[in-house]
């Protein structure tokens, strides 16, 4: 049971900034993760590397190499992006507010507080000490708020919360060089950026945007700084003892009489360097216009497109604007969001805008010379309380407090459909047995049937009186839907077809938190919080059928899939085991010890000796149900051999610090008069501004496991559901819902390093007799006749050894050829049948789980097994009756 995190879903945005490489792939920090989607493919992954805290800012470098991302605590981890492994970690000494890889990639800009650190990049190498520090910058008032380099990685614009922005020169020149400061802003600068000649490539301009919408455009004068005397006729220099005497008549083009602020060294200009370079720090810049683009909201996000001149810039009612500069024409004003834009970034190319708003967990993707989305996410606002398999596994449902039902796809990891009709929390989801259609309760006293080929709500079922549904299930038939309610302690009982209430069952004295119909048989078994399982059967109308009682408070209920073996979870940490036949109890788990773990901040006793409260909210059988999973209020989730009663494995599900409950010692430091300092509000986010992070104020409505914390968020599991393929599971947790897979998710192709991928190598792989390289190349190569000579080329005997070896990305690819020669009238007809069936013996889970996207080769292939079917059936039968007609005239004779 070799589970491994495989992608996190629920959650595309949550805060920080939003970088993109590549020029298709967007990645986003989800939490304390790194989230990367795949744009061209519509794919997303996440990685498996975990931060202590929620990351807030991430920087990629130009080759797409690696990755930056710095959490909350000003730990830093450094990512091989293409590998998805950490490399180095460094921890700065204050929160970082901007990060930024230089052009070519050696130095890392990192604004710390009032500092700028330049660092110089690690590599692949391991060493002690990767980081180094190259230079810093202590030369503003107030936090940096924004980075950016000069395109030959010599000069870096920074921009400040103290109202200015200065450009600093990153070389070390002989001599004090001071930055060049822009002034003139009235409120906190948002952005700085430089502009490029597009003839020339170099620095021309600089743009400056501060939070109230005012754009500057800076620009050089035509001379240097040093040759411009105007400003200071007339005034004397003071006496600087110690300093080199300044030569006269030095300053190439003024006149004797004039005086200059910067004087010349050695008689060198200040603004060159000794090759006679132009030291654009030293350059005279000029204020060339300003620029207003207030919408009645403060600028919250912005990025520049060099090479198309082009500045978008959000505000925080929702509100985007793009700008052809340094014109200043407004090409697009957009609304698209209520909330606040966070995040606003160009892709290389710049024809795609990506923005960000995390109060509502949005990330869009726009071509704005179309004018059309590329890509259109949203996660849940606040806790994914239920989720539901479908039963090929390629959907997973997840249902939330926000009132909407989401519809992922797995192996993507999209969300293709949202529902929102409900009014209040969803609190149970149910995929039928055709795999065409969704159950969900919700809170708002109804029970809605959904229409996952036609996205609608077909059906609505309802109580004579206004009920709080918690539970929901339907039979394997899918013929009858059940539900339990809250607050009425009653099931309900009705028709799928008609929607018809049939019965309501009545009997329990407290809310009905589990609900799950017996795989076998019409047996409906139910748990309460009065301390009873009972079984109910639903169709002969016998009503209470069996009653198990329990010590606690029922929680949850499940059923083994062979409908042999009845389990249950009560507040007081244990898991009962019933066997439903017999009404004897089996096997009993005290796995109070197992979850308990993590102390929350208002907690009196320690985490080891604080165990109340910790109980398992939700259970879920593997497929041959020997074991089971177990989740509920705490950071664990427990896997369990039920014969032996062992625990055999726990999943931490986050590292989280920012969570509650993920520490088991709290740090007395920490504690003050007032409570402990991570719950003390010391936000100053303004209202006017919006807010600049995802927060939950809704402490969940009385569900189990939700406790009040002041808003912060507690680490729990919710729900667990376990895929029908049974090689993946899914738990509904504070992060978002977590999948853990049994398959590897990143898979090593040995060609990928080999530069001379051609026919030729094709041959020579063939030559000396290595059938798996050579499939393998004709494959990469996509060349049908290639492929299809490697295929014919494999012994029958070495099928099984080369099917194995195919990497999962090219099986569709496979697939294909496989259709072609069955429809080619190809001759060896039982020789690409045992290929198709060694691959699908080999990759039978990895096509199951993505059977919809390899679906047009799948069907290609059936069709011409059908076709040559049909043909051979034909002739047997012609063959058949041609026998018989041979035999009855020779016997007549």
């Amino acid at each position: 049971m070799n589970f491994r995190f495989h992608n996190l879903l629920g959650a595309p945005y949550r805060g920080g900034n939003v970088v993109v490489s590549s020029n298709n792939l967007l990645i986003s920090a989800v939490g304390n993760r790194i989230s990367v989607t795949d744009l061209v493919k519509s794919e997303t992954i996440t990685l498996p590397s975990q931060s202590s805290a929620n990351i807030s800012r991430i920087a990629v470098s130009h080759d797409g190499l690696f990755l930056l991302a710095i959490d909350d605590n000003a730990r830093a981890q450094f990512i091989n992006l293409h590998r998805r492994v950490v490399l180095h970690r460094i921890t700065f000494k204050s929160p970082v507010s901007a990060v930024e890889f230089s052009p070519d990639g050696s130095l890392i800009g990192v604004a710390v507080g009032k500092l700028i650190q330049i660092w110089r990049s690690p590599g692949f190498k391991k060493e002690f000490f990767p980081f180094e520090l190259v230079r810093t910058f202590a030369d503003f008032d107030d936090r940096v708020t924004s980075l950016d380099w000069s395109p030959d990685s010599s000069y870096l614009l920074a921009g400040s919360k103290d109202l200015t922005v200065r450009l600093f020169c990153v070389r070390k020149l002989k001599g004090f060089h001071k930055p060049f400061l822009f002034l003139g802003h009235r409120d906190v600068i948002v952005g700085a950026f430089f502009g490029v000649d597009k003839k020339s490539g170099q620095v021309s301009k600089v743009y400056s945007v501060s939070k109230d919408g005012a754009i500057f455009t800076w620009g050089c004068g035509d001379g240097k700084l040093g040759e411009s005397g105007k400003d200071g006729e007339g005034i004397s220099e003071p006496s600087s003892p110690g300093t080199p005497e300044k030569e006269e008549g030095g300053g190439g083009g003024v006149g004797k009489d004039s005086v200059k602020k910067r004087m010349e060294v050695d008689g060198k200009d200040s603004n060159l360097n000794e090759e006679g370079e132009v030291l654009l720090h030293g350059i005279k810049w000029e204020l060339l216009k300003k620029d207003l683009c207030s919408q009645g909201a403060k600028v919250s996000a912005c990025d520049h497109h060099r090479v198309l001149d082009l500045l978008v810039i959000g505000f925080s009612n929702g509100v985007f604007g793009l700008y052809q500069m340094p014109d200043f024409i407004c090409r697009h004003l957009l609304s698209i969001s209520r909330q606040k834009i966070t995040t606003a970034v160009f892709n290389d190319l710049g024809n795609w805008l990506t923005f960000g708003c995390a109060k509502l967990g949005q990330l869009l993707v726009w071509e704005w010379n179309s004018e059309s989305y590329i890509l259109k996410q949203q996660g849940h606002y606040f806790d994914v309380n239920c989720i539901a398999y479908s039963p090929d596994s390629q959907l997973l449902a997840t249902g939330a407090d926000d009132n909407k039902i989401k519809v992922w796809n797995v192996s993507s990891g999209f969300c293709f459909v949202t529902f929102s009709e409900h009014t209040n929390a969803v609190t149970a989801l149910h995929f039928t047995a055709n795999n065409n259609s969704l159950l969900s309760a919700s809170l708002d006293g109804t029970v809605r049937a959904w229409d996952l080929f036609r996205y609608r709500n077909f059906r609505i079922f309802t109580s004579p009186s206004s009920r709080q549904f918690v539970s929901l299930t339907a039979d394997p038939s899918g013929e009858v839907v059940c539900a339990g309610t809250f607050d009425s302690f009653e099931i309900f009982v009705w028709s799928m077809k008609t929607g018809r209430l049939l019965d309501i069952l009545s009997g329990h004295e407290g809310p009905v938190h589990g609900l799950m119909f017996s795989p076998t048989n019409a047996v409906l078994a139910s748990s309460s919080w009065d301390k009873t399982v009972r079984l109910w059967d639903v169709f002969e109308g016998k009503g209470n059928v069996e009653r198990f009682g329990h010590t606690h408070d029922v929680l949850t209920v499940a059923y083994r899939p062979d409908g042999k073996q009845l389990a249950s979870s009560t507040l007081d940490g244990h898991i009962h085991f019933w066997d439903p036949l017999e009404g004897i109890l089996m096997y009993t788990i005290e796995g109070r010890r197992d979850i308990a773990g993590g102390r929350l901040m208002t907690d009196r006793r320690a985490a080891a000796n604080s165990s109340s409260g910790k109980c398992f909210t939700t259970l879920c059988y593997f497929a041959d149900g020997s074991y089971i999973l177990a989740g509920g209020s705490s950071k664990y989730i427990c896997m369990y051999d039920v014969a032996e009663q062992v625990l055999l494995r726990r999943f931490q599900i986050t590292h989280n610090l920012s969570l509650d409950g993920v520490l088991d010692f709290l740090n007395s430091k920490n504690m003050t008069e007032a409570g402990p300092l991570n719950l003390i509000d010391d936000y100053d986010s303004d209202t006017e501004q919006g807010v600049d992070k995802q927060t939950r104020g809704m402490p969940g409505f009385g569900l189990p496991g939700s406790l009040p914390n002041r808003g912060r968020p507690i680490v729990r599991t919710k729900s667990l559901k376990i895929a029908p393929t049974g090689r993946t599971f899914s738990a509904a947790t504070t992060e978002g819902v977590l999948i853990y897979s049994m398959d590897e998710s990143l898979i090593f192709d040995p060609t990928d390093l080999d530069v001379d991928i051609t026919p030729e190598a094709v041959d020579a792989a063939l030559n000396e007799d290595q059938l798996s390289r050579a499939l393998i190349i004709s494959l990469r190569l996509n060349e049908d006749g290639l492929v299809k000579k490697c295929i014919l080329a494999v012994n029958p005997i070495d099928i099984p050894a080369v099917a194995t070896s195919i990497p999962f990305r090219y099986l569709q690819r496979l697939i294909e050829a496989f259709a072609d020669l069955m429809e080619g009238g190809c001759p060896h007809v039982e020789f690409v049948l045992r290929w198709c069936q060694e691959i699908c013996k080999v990759h039978g889970h990895s096509i199951q789980r993505n059977s919809r996207n390899m679906l047009p080769g799948l069907k290609s292939l059936q069709k011409a097994i059908t076709r040559l079917h049909q043909d051979l059936a034909e002739t047997c039968s012609s063959n058949q009756y041609m026998l018989r007609y041979l035999c009855s005239t020779s016997m007549k004779r």
